[in-house]
């Protein structure tokens, strides 16, 4: 009797039917992992602040370290009551500050607090801003302002977070319906699309159930992977799907499943290369959130491939019977149009699209970069956006930034302010050397026991005895052997050691001066909780300039100047939203170089190897590289800034997901091209490519508008809008000029390519041959593909893969 079962599978094949016939124990498992992911999606910690990818190395970056380990910042907010009086206004600042929790409040009469009939409240709380004791005092706050018209403005709590992630949740919806909506149109059988539907969302859960162990992701990539994952794994599973269909021409349900399958595994990893290729080129950015997001979006291309090799091959055999009963017309239409004019203008395009990329190019080059959110205007407000835009509105905002400097100085310091308080940029400062503690003396003054006792209403002889006892602490001895009458400490420390005394009941007061002291001690307290550290003081800098600019980032160079005429030894830092975008401009010129050079040339390596030629990837880079080049340079003409993070997420992602609607076109067309004319060969390209480009690019290109169209945070509309404006802009020139250059340079292709002699070897053989294997070559006419059969015959073939081995006849009974 013949055995007509293959004797030696491939090892795909074996893999392939090992997934087929265990599809329930995958099935069981996906289930555990979608139940496991309900509990650990809350374990993830979504980081906010842009500032905390800044690179180690950064003068910003070490700057915020130290002040975060030495000084305290407590929690702060703006908060504007509109449509009052004065008088009101001046009773509201009473009742506020009488609230639990309010540390402190200015206000006042001038327009810095009082314009247009609204009343502006800069609240300091007694906690640390990190402390969520600030957000109940915050909303105590707003319980006693309910019956007023109010904006707050403030970065305690992760209300951009929970604002971000409630947009987010609708976009996904809009982009369920889009996704639906083109699978439908697309698709041959309706069955397909539920099989399809089912694939994204169980790669996306256990993607999102694995962030934990990330630890810690920016808000960016908690944001826009979920999304960015169902657009950019799509190909695959369509791939699986299309190749299942063939299959089941033939074969019964099982077995087609298998053999596509064992087909689809090597073309979808090989497809999934360039797309991971361009995401890697992120990871060697110095700016983190781009290893952040590359390590967020390639794990979520790994998952998107396990949900499509482990668990879509048993959702096909579970719904094959229905994929059968549910067949439909295609409503993709044949566009042999676009063939026919891709021929008669093989020799007018190229040219024209290389100049138009030449100046697209230049004009890249002077895209309007914004390093912050200052001057980019996004779609859609949210609510603590349109706050702040009544707030600066009304009142005149200020620019915030700290100087960190070496602690012990107070005269440095004093002359240091001084210093920069009479250039043009400055508006005020405040530092321990100029901030008022008592009857105009500041906390930094150095008082004699006479000064000090008039100051506290003490007893002089009481003041000359604490003095000794400061000095005997502090093992200043020459003072005690000399006059302490002219021995002088600032008035800060003595008050603190006169507190520390009266704790331990060396010193006694009546209770008028213990009030006075008290009061004292509290305002001091905190200042040198806010400004003086260990080893670095703080000094704050309000500026007249604006956060973001050439003219701001140059007057910081001139402060961290100022401030190291006066300290040159030891460390200066300046910390603000200004240095922060300032060291954005500085790592971005690095950035953007690295991205592109490594973006390119990762997927020429993997395009060189799949092609196996020195031109094809050079053309099919040249088209992709024009389009990133475009789409940057539309922002230069438009005159909108875009945020820099936008421009180097966008150029990696559209290197890496666009380069495939290329590599489509140009490997249909190198197949067709010796079977019959070129204009034959090109107009069959695109009606075969067509229906793949419009599925996956649609999606993208939609998904991306709406992130632009549909999110309040600027870093993310500028992804959205530049990815979907950029794949539109792929979709048009692979389907309009990428045919007219592979037209014009086949020859060059023809040239530079290259043959692999380790990966081909010749086979012949007659008689009774097994075939296992992909192979090209002449089985009784010719035969290209996967081969899993056995021939009775010649065989002479190129062997890829696989093995040809000849064997005994069987006899039949």
């Amino acid at each position: 009797m013949a055995n007509n079962e293959p004797q030696n599978e491939s090892f795909m094949m074996k893999l392939a039917t090992f997934i087929v016939d265990k599809r329930n124990l995958f099935f069981l498992l996906v289930v555990i992992s979608v139940i496991f992911t309900m509990f650990s999606r809350n374990w993830v910690e979504v980081e906010n602040d842009m500032a905390f990818y800044l690179p180690p190395e950064s003068e910003t970056r070490q700057g915020l370290d130290v002040m975060e380990d030495q000084f305290t910042t407590f929690g702060t907010a703006r908060v504007m009551v509109a449509n009052i009086t004065l008088g009101t206004a001046q009773a509201l600042e009473t009742q506020l500050s009488k609230l639990e929790g309010v540390q402190s409040i200015a206000f006042d009469d001038t327009s810095d607090h009082y314009a247009q009939a609204s009343a502006l409240y800069d609240i300091t709380f007694d906690y640390d801003e990190k402390n969520e004791a600030c957000l109940d005092a915050l909303e105590t706050v707003k319980a006693s302002l309910s019956g007023y018209d109010i904006y707050v403005s403030t970065s305690l709590g992760n209300a951009k977070g929970d604002i971000i992630s409630a947009e987010v949740n609708v976009i996904m919806v809009y982009v369920a319906v889009i996704i639906l909506v083109v699978l439908l149109l697309t698709s041959q059988t309706y069955a397909e699309v539920p099989v399809l539907l089912l694939t994204f969302v169980t790669g996306m859960i256990m993607n999102m159930g694995s962030n934990f162990l990330l630890g810690k992701i920016s808000f960016v990539s908690n944001s826009v992977t979920s999304i960015l994952q169902l657009a950019l794994s799509l190909d695959y599973a369509i791939i699986l799907c299309n190749r299942f269909k063939d299959e089941h021409q033939t074969l019964p349900i099982r077995e087609a499943t298998i053999v596509a399958l064992s087909k689809a595994i090597p073309e979808i990893g090989a497809s999934s290369l360039t797309t991971i290729g361009g995401l890697v080129a992120m990871m060697f950015m110095q700016f983190r959130i781009g290893p952040d997001m590359a390590i967020c979006l390639i794990k979520s291309i790994l998952f998107a491939l396990l949900a499509v090799f482990v668990v879509m091959p048993g959702l096909l055999v579970l719904f094959g019977p229905l994929m059968d009963r549910t067949r439909h017309r295609s409503f993709v239409p044949p566009i042999p149009f676009v063939g026919r004019f891709a021929y008669r203008t093989r020799f007018i395009i190229p040219p024209v699209f290389l100049a138009v990329i030449l100046l697209a190019l230049h004009f890249s080059g002077n895209c309007p970069y914004a390093y912050g959110y200052g001057g980019i205007e996004t779609p859609k407000l949210n609510n603590i956006q349109i706050a702040e835009q009544m707030i600066d509105d009304t009142f005149t905002s200020s620019n915030l930034v700290a100087l960190v400097v070496p602690t012990g100085d107070y005269t440095a310091e004093r002359l240091m302010l001084n210093d920069l308080e009479q250039r043009d940029e400055v508006d005020y400062t405040l530092g321990l050397s100029n901030v008022e503690a008592m009857d105009g003396y500041m906390a930094a003054d150095r008082l004699t026991p006479r000064q000090f006792a008039e100051l506290a209403d003490l007893d002089y002889e009481l003041a000359k005895g604490i003095y000794t006892a400061y000095a005997a602490k502090h093992e200043e001895f020459g003072q005690i052997v000399g006059s302490v009458s002219t021995y002088s400490v600032p008035l800060m420390d003595m008050f603190l050691f006169v507190c520390d005394q009266l704790d331990e009941g060396y010193v006694t007061l009546d209770s008028e001066q213990m009030d006075t002291l008290n009061d004292a001690r509290e305002q001091l307290t905190n200042a040198r909780l806010q400004l003086q550290g260990d080893t670095y003081n703080r000094v704050l800098v309000y500026l007249t300039l604006p956060e973001g600019g050439q003219e701001t980032y140059a007057f910081l160079d001139t402060m961290a100047e100022t401030a190291r005429k006066y300290y040159p030894e030891g460390n200066i830092y300046v910390v603000g939203n200004s240095s922060t975008e300032y060291d954005f401009q500085k790592t971005f010129s690095r950035d953007n170089s690295v991205v592109s050079a490594v973006s390119i040339f990762i997927v020429l390596l993997v395009l060189l190897f799949t092609f196996k030629s020195a031109g094809m990837p050079v053309l099919l880079i040249m088209v992709i590289q024009g389009c990133i080049w475009i789409n940057f340079a539309i922002p230069a003409f438009t005159g909108t800034p875009l945020f820099f993070m936008s421009y180097l997420v966008v150029s990696s992602i559209q290197m890496g997901a666009n380069i495939d609607y290329a590599i489509v076109i140009a490997s249909r067309y190198m197949e067709l091209k010796n079977e019959m004319s070129h204009q034959d060969a090109i107009i069959e390209t695109m009606n075969f490519a067509f229906p793949t480009i419009i599925t996956s690019g649609t999606i993208l290109a939609v998904a991306g508008i709406l992130i632009g169209q549909m999110t309040s945070e600027a870093a993310i509309v500028g992804i959205g809008q530049s990815l979907g404006r950029g794949t539109i802009l792929s979709i048009f020139l692979v389907m309009f000029v990428l045919p007219q250059i592979l037209l014009l340079g086949g020859t060059v292709v023809e040239k530079t390519s290259f043959s692999m002699p380790s990966a081909i070897r010749r086979r012949g053989a007659s008689g009774r041959v097994r075939v296992d294997g992909m192979v090209r070559g002449e089985i009784s006419g010719t035969i290209s593909g996967m081969v899993h059969a056995v021939v009775d015959g010649k065989v002479d073939l190129n062997l890829i893969s696989g093995s040809v081995t000849e064997e005994a006849d069987d006899e039949t009974n």
